[in-house]
């Protein structure tokens, strides 16, 4: 058995959209500290994309395998190492971005490198998983979007309706934030956006600031009035301080507020108005 040594370790994280904050570990990295950039150097990287395809379902798996490759191959030449690793922290800003770095101390790189890969990449495999736990989860910004969608394309107003609507194209070219749904009707444009009360995170505080500089922006580039929509659980805890301040600002937005089960008369009325 070796004396224990020192390494360093860090994650990929594939990041489909920025202003999300949401991300997913589909790689490890593990390198000897110090030295002159010779000794252990090993990655993992998940064969699983499962829990990134649920983030991005446009994700492209053979450009991130790819990836994966190119960085078995660099690392296993010392002379190209240091420059790999260096080169990563540059270079990797958006899709493919890099955690902080962390240390552990073992005398086995092989086998710590497989237990941390476990732990934080690949998580627990399907059949580890209660029925409970595997069962899809009925909340959450993504899982009010997907019945939207089924809702929509039930009433025949799917291919009528703009998705993914850009917030305010007029500036801010870096935010790459869309409203979700949106059809004209006269003189007015209806947008719908899932919203989660129960995930109350950065993404639902700030939904409504975001429909407050797109109003403003908005005549600039259309000559319809936004009517603004946010599509929200069924259940929710009501009293929840977060859930009180989320829905004080859509007031004061003038963001009307609906619970997923009245998207089917939404879907109606759209049906309606576009003459489907």
């Amino acid at each position: 058995m070796s004396d224990p040594k020192k390494f360093d370790y860090f994650l990929l994280r594939y990041v489909p959209n920025v202003v999300r904050e949401e991300f997913v570990n589909i790689g490890l990295i593990m390198t000897e500290t110090g030295g002159d950039g010779g000794g252990f150097a090993g990655v993992h990287f998940t064969q699983d994309w499962r829990r990134a395809r649920s983030l991005g379902p446009n994700i492209d798996v053979d450009v991130l395998e790819a990836l994966g490759r190119e960085i078995e191959q660099r690392l296993k030449d010392a002379g190209q190492r240091a420059l790999l690793l260096h080169g990563m922290m540059d270079s990797y800003s958006n899709t493919v971005q890099i955690s902080p770095i962390w240390q552990c101390v073992t005398d086995d790189p092989v086998v710590e490198l497989r237990r941390l890969a476990t732990a934080l990449v690949q998580g627990p495999e399907v059949d580890e998983l209660t029925e409970e736990a595997s069962a899809p989860r009925q909340a959450g910004r993504r899982w009010i979007r997907s019945q939207m969608v089924d809702v929509f394309q039930t009433a025949g107003v799917w291919d009528f309706m703009q998705k993914d609507m850009p917030a305010w194209p007029v500036d801010d070219k870096l935010d790459d934030f869309t409203f979700d749904f949106a059809y004209v009707t006269g003189t007015e444009l209806k947008i719908f956006h899932a919203v989660s009360m129960v995930d109350v995170g950065l993404e639902t505080k700030l939904f409504p600031f975001r429909v407050g500089k797109s109003r403003l922006k908005m005549p600039i580039l259309r000559t319809e009035t936004p009517r603004f929509t946010a599509v929200v659980e069924d259940e929710f805890d009501i009293g929840d301080k977060n859930v009180l301040t989320a829905m004080a600002f859509m007031k004061d937005e003038q963001i009307r507020v609906a619970r997923l089960r009245e998207v089917p008369e939404i879907a109606e009325t759209a049906r309606i108005e576009l003459g489907v």
